[in-house]
């Protein structure tokens, strides 16, 4: 199985049809097809969820992955569109 990825993907931000200066950058495009957002924190926020959340409306994909490596563990959550 090959997988392929593009590191810090940038996306322009749409409102209203016009495009924003503000641009978003999701830390890996997996298969063109998946966000992994990659994050070190205490603990996955509501911050993060709304993050992959808007990284998926912009995107047009469905799936995120949104994975926290705190110092003694592993976290990881799956968001859907």
């Amino acid at each position: 199985m090959n997988l392929t990825f593009e590191r810090e993907k940038e996306y322009c931000v749409k409102y209203k049809d016009t495009i924003l200066s503000h641009k978003f950058y999701a830390n890996f495009i997996v298969n063109d097809k998946i966000i992994l957002e990659i994050k070190y924190s205490d603990g996955i926020h509501d911050k993060h969820i709304s993050q992959c959340l808007n990284y998926l409306k912009i995107s047009d994909n469905k799936l995120a992955i949104l994975a926290n490596f705190h110092k003694d563990y592993l976290q990881h959550r799956r968001v859907i569109l």
